[in-house]
């Protein structure tokens, strides 16, 4: 084994943060410089959201270790639990695998269990797109605690890295790198559209929506109000829009939502709900539909590549750099269908995605290589900006 040989863990927690990892999985999967050791927890292994572990195993990838965490329920109560038993699993997990890195993306939940883990075994953390902002939910704040137990800061933008050096990060440890969901993107080969038809068992509408809409955590009341104005507006369209939803994660009220939503689709002929897409029929049904709706980040991270104009409601994605394709509204009936009629009449034929240029992955792999001794990040100092 050479000095530069390093076993890196990877963790993912939800079908959407693998989308975005899945090209960083295969470079490092195929890359001899390291030892990829693949951590699946989370929404990955409930059959409620779609027991995804198997569309990872059908990519080719092996499993080092399954970190089961998520436990039935929605409330505050149940989400903390499920990051105290991710805690633990990954306790156990880290003292098996004695990987030199771990590499996790985002603010979910469960790569918080993962990074906090990591930080007390001493592992050291490369961390995907922190410096994001996000002011309606608390993804916003594990986002920038993650980023202070990380050792190496992989950012999708420059104003995010910005954030992450007000944060007292040393500058010579974070790089712009844009999101690995770019590549994915350039690399993929869609389905077209009368096979996506015959795949989803759908038939597209004169116009066509997708939808997600997720809680947003620190007004949980407030969701359901969301919602409500979001189904409102909807029903304004009538039949020739077909209007494709998929559930939301599995957040705090994120199972009340789908609840509502399953009944409301039920008594819809042209509404349709999936569980999970998977990341090739998500993004090949994002190509083909005329407006993506909701709240999820994909509509403002992964939409702008296809052309596709996003209306953006509420507060959950407040904050985060966004493309001139996206729409932001307020969470009201008559400001999401004004914003949705809006979108379809907008020429987004020149917008480009902010987010990245499909070479993000290379930046990732490259920066991690460069380190030749991970632990020596371990001793970290706050580093004052300019303007303290």
């Amino acid at each position: 084994m050479n000095d530069s040989y390093r076993k890196i863990c990877v963790v993912t927690g939800s079908r959407a943060e693998y989308g975005l990892l899945q090209p960083v999985i295969s470079a490092l999967n195929s890359d001899e410089r390291f030892e990829m050791q693949l951590i699946v927890t989370g929404m990955h292994l409930s059959p409620e959201f779609g027991y995804t572990v198997s569309a990872i195993e059908d990519d080719g990838y092996e499993i080092a270790e399954r970190v089961e965490s998520l436990i039935s329920g929605d409330t505050p109560a149940a989400i903390t639990k499920s990051i105290g038993l991710g805690v633990i699993g990954f306790a156990d997990v880290f003292r098996r695998l004695t990987p030199d890195w771990l590499l996790i993306l985002g603010d979910r939940f469960e790569v918080f269990a993962a990074a906090q883990a990591a930080l007390v075994a001493n592992i050291p953390i490369a961390h995907i797109a922190g410096g994001d902002t996000t002011e309606g939910a608390f993804d916003e704040a594990i986002r920038h605690c993650i980023t202070k137990m990380a050792h190496l800061h992989l950012v999708t933008n420059e104003l995010s890295a910005r954030r992450v050096r007000q944060l007292g990060e040393d500058p010579k440890a974070i790089h712009v790198v844009g999101s690995p969901g770019i590549d994915a993107i350039h690399e993929m080969k869609l389905i077209d559209r009368e096979a996506l038809e015959k795949d989803l068992g759908i038939t597209f509408k004169k116009r066509n929506l997708l939808i997600t809409h997720h809680p947003v955590t620190l007004d949980p009341s407030g969701s359901a109000q969301e919602l409500e104005a979001l189904l409102s507006a909807l029903d304004n369209f009538g039949d020739e829009t077909g209007l494709f939803f998929t559930k939301a994660n599995a957040d705090t009220s994120g199972r009340t939502i789908n609840r509502v939503v399953e009944d409301w689709v039920s008594t819809r002929s042209n509404a349709e709900l999936f569980t999970s897409l998977g990341s090739l029929r998500y993004l090949s049904l994002m190509n083909e539909v005329d407006v993506v709706v909701g709240n999820s980040s994909s509509g403002l991270y992964e939409a702008p590549s296809f052309h596709t104009p996003t209306v953006n409601i509420g507060d959950r994605q407040r904050g985060r750099l966004s493309a001139g394709s996206v729409i932001h509204c307020e969470a009201e009936p008559m400001s999401i269908h004004a914003s949705i009629n809006k979108a379809f009449e907008l020429d987004v034929s020149q917008v480009e995605n902010p987010y990245g240029d499909g070479h993000s992955t290379q930046r990732i792999i490259e920066a991690i290589a460069a380190v030749n001794d991970p632990k020596k990040l371990l001793k970290k100092r706050f580093h004052m900006t300019s303007s303290s």
